[in-house]
């Protein structure tokens, strides 16, 4: 159960609260995108197996699979309450909120940008596992004072179990799990810096999918001392461990390539450009290139204003016999709202302005109106490698 912020490159414009779900839509409560992933139907029928067996000592076949499957239904809805209390906590505190989406190993809530402070963070990351606790102690009162036929005994214990064991688990210090996020919130109060907790509370949740694969390990020897499903029990702490140690990975990586964005100037990536009129021939565009040192050619009117940009994909996958034939003009792009950007621009406007007009390459401007060059998404993406 993890909240997704989005990351540095690739992230809608903030504000966007555009549906970022992959499964079946299943609706919208409270304005929010609810999915549903195809691998919850694996898990289901999993859950309802393995739950028969203690059903069917309850209610016959083939009763007890129905019942079974009931619960497996039950313990997602938990899940989903958990996932929807950070996306309704996450607007009450004007963050927008793209999805919920249940998946195999639970769920998760996509938010279009982090809290603005660590105690915005602190409250997302606990309304999940609090909602789980509090329904686990409803669940644990009602037993005791609500008398209940056998069968809703048995469901009663069976999801107060389990969401103590997810309100429990989701408190693990380490990220990409909630109690990851209060661990950051609490580093990012102590701090002052975001990053500073986002990497403590990654490099903890290394060490919780560590713990959670020796733990299965050891459980799985053990279950199959006493003639349970060991294999199952490994593999399951093998699908949880490699989840957090993917995501704590992913968070370190998307910390250091924030880290460069502060740095990123639109005239330090842009590359020389070459102007020449539409119908001059390819051929002698490139050759022109090659003489003034330029990375990108631009198309200008006869009276030396910009109107298109010539796709480098488009000029190699032309062959050197045909290029003399072909106008320069016809491998151009008109250049459309968006295409054109300042050529001061640096950091998070930088990275905003691509976000919100996707493309291989940019025109930059100087503030008079001059051309200064071509800014590829490529030399973009080369700045963030290695991050």
């Amino acid at each position: 159960m993890t909240d997704s912020p989005p990351s540095p490159q690739g992230a809608p414009p903030a504000g966007d609260p555009g549906p970022r779900g992959n499964g079946l839509p299943i609706g919208r409560p409270f304005g929010v995108p609810v999915f549903v992933s195809p691998s919850w139907f694996v898990v289901a029928i999993i859950v309802t197996v393995l739950f028969e067996s203690q059903v069917h000592d309850v209610v016959g076949r083939p009763g007890s699979f129905a019942v079974a499957f009931a619960y497996a239904v039950l313990l997602y809805g938990s899940v989903f309450v958990h996932e929807l209390s950070h996306a309704v906590t996450a607007r009450a505190l004007g963050l927008p909120v793209r999805s919920v989406t249940l998946h195999i190993l639970g769920g998760e809530t996509s938010i279009g940008r982090e809290a603005d402070g660590p105690g915005g963070e602190f409250l997302i990351a606990l309304a999940g596992p609090l909602v789980n606790l509090v329904l686990a102690g409803l669940g644990f009162a009602a037993r005791a004072f609500v008398p209940l036929p056998p069968v809703g005994l048995l469901l009663l214990d069976a999801l107060a179990f389990a969401n103590l064991l997810v309100g429990v688990f989701n408190l693990l210090p380490g990220l990409p799990l909630d109690g990851g996020r209060l661990v950051r919130a609490a580093v990012w109060k102590a701090t002052g810096r975001s990053r500073s907790g986002a990497v403590a509370a990654a490099q903890i949740g290394r060490g919780v999918a560590v713990l959670c694969l020796l733990a299965g390990a050891y459980l799985s020897t053990r279950s199959t001392e006493d003639g349970g499903i060991g294999w199952l029990t490994l593999l399951w702490s093998a699908l949880v461990a490699s989840f957090i140690w993917v995501g704590a990975t992913q968070t370190l990586r998307a910390e250091r390539i924030r880290e460069r964005i502060p740095r990123l100037s639109a005239r330090a990536l842009a590359r020389r450009a070459t102007l020449v009129t539409a119908d001059l021939p390819l051929a002698e565009a490139v050759r022109r290139a090659q003489a003034e040192h330029a990375g990108a050619i631009v198309v200008v009117d006869h009276d030396g204003r910009p109107r298109g940009l010539v796709s480098e994909k488009a000029v190699t996958a032309t062959p050197e016999h045909r290029r003399p034939w072909v106008s320069t003009g016809d491998l151009s792009r008109g250049i459309e709202p968006g295409l054109t950007l300042p050529a001061d621009l640096t950091g998070e406007d930088l990275v905003d302005a691509l976000r919100n007009a996707p493309a291989s390459e940019y025109l930059l401007l100087e503030p008079g109106g001059g051309v200064y060059g071509v800014l590829a998404t490529a030399d973009v993406d080369r700045a963030f490698s290695g991050a």
